[in-house]
């Protein structure tokens, strides 16, 4: 079947039948209706690339993710997957592996394959990100940058919580298990870290680090070192490296240290002891890229009217078996 017979079967032009499915918004829904009924009782599919050699639009996304070995990003991949689709597009997924140059070399090879790139948990700087955007536009996750749509997790409001739960189980000395020095979110939750401790515990920076098991490992020892009687990790992975080192270490977790994760990987059920961590929206996060990205993509924004939005989502904190209060001694 071809656009011809779509066209006859609808009684419109051939023109209007390639509008319905290129630029909807220009005609009348009524119109839209009656040649999309037409195209599925025909079986008609529109060719994506005739499409767009029409539109000058390609419906693909690249959708670029810090490392896709970290248990964080696969929830957040599938949903941003399922929801392009539904969106009648296809995402094409790459792996940073935590080097900002990658990132950045990434998204130049993207450019002319996509309509669009997300950057999921980006190291690039915020200087090189608004280059970047002059060329293709960009959404992020987990970063803010002026101009750019953004999906951002209220980490801030994890690490409080996480926090004051240590502080209310009688913690006085703290250490925070960084995560990379280019991580936004990584500097959100330090400040977060100290400025609640405030005078009420003492806090320990140990970092920057790679967020993964093998630098909690090598980090426990440090951690032994410094006579903190809690800690909290940028991550799932860094906390149960660390509770594997503490444990390497004859160091009880929680009987002698108690231990915080954040993202609520399947790997923070299945750690022994089960490890306290941070729940993080991170299906609703791929999601709401998907969807921030085409609003900002939209033929409208192409006449001069795009804004980019910002969503926040929430975090809470999930108590299971890795937080104790401190030993007496």
């Amino acid at each position: 079947m071809t656009i011809k017979d779509v066209a006859r079967e609808a009684q419109v032009h051939m023109s209007t039948v390639s509008r319905a499915f290129s630029m909807p918004h220009r005609l009348r829904p009524e119109t839209r209706t009656r040649v999309l009924e037409a195209a599925r009782r025909l079986g008609y599919r529109p060719s994506r690339v005739a499409r767009a050699l029409t539109t000058g639009r390609t419906h693909n996304i690249g959708f670029i993710v810090a490392d896709i070995a970290n248990p964080f990003f696969p929830p957040m991949i599938k949903a941003a997957e399922h929801t392009a689709r539904a969106r009648d597009y296809h995402l094409f997924i790459a792996d940073a592996s935590e080097d900002p140059a990658i990132e950045a070399e990434l998204v130049d090879a993207l450019a002319k394959q996509v309509d669009g790139v997300i950057l999921c948990g980006p190291r690039i700087a915020n200087a090189k990100i608004e280059r970047l955007s002059q060329t293709i536009p960009i959404a992020l996750v987990n970063r803010k940058v002026d101009g750019i749509p953004s999906v951002t997790i209220d980490v801030v409001h994890g690490a409080r919580v996480a926090i004051r739960h240590l502080l209310d189980l009688g913690h006085k000395k703290i250490a925070y298990v960084s995560g990379p020095r280019q991580s936004w979110t990584n500097s959100q939750i330090r400040r977060t870290v100290t400025a609640t401790a405030g005078g009420q515990a003492t806090v320990t920076v140990l970092g920057p680090n790679t967020p993964n098991e093998d630098a909690g490992l090598a980090v426990a020892e440090e951690i032994s070192r410094t006579g903190v009687t809690a800690v909290l990790a940028y991550n799932d992975l860094l906390a149960i490296g660390v509770m594997e080192g503490l444990h390497s270490l004859g160091i009880d977790v929680p009987g002698d240290v108690s231990v915080i994760g954040i993202d609520d990987t399947v790997l923070a059920r299945l750690a022994r002891p089960r490890l306290t961590t941070i729940l993080v929206p991170t299906a609703d996060a791929g999601t709401a890229a998907v969807d921030l990205l085409l609003q900002y993509t939209a033929d409208d924004a192409e006449l001069g009217t795009r804004s980019a939005g910002h969503i926040s989502l929430p975090t809470k904190l999930v108590t299971r078996d890795s937080t104790a209060p401190p030993p007496r001694s």
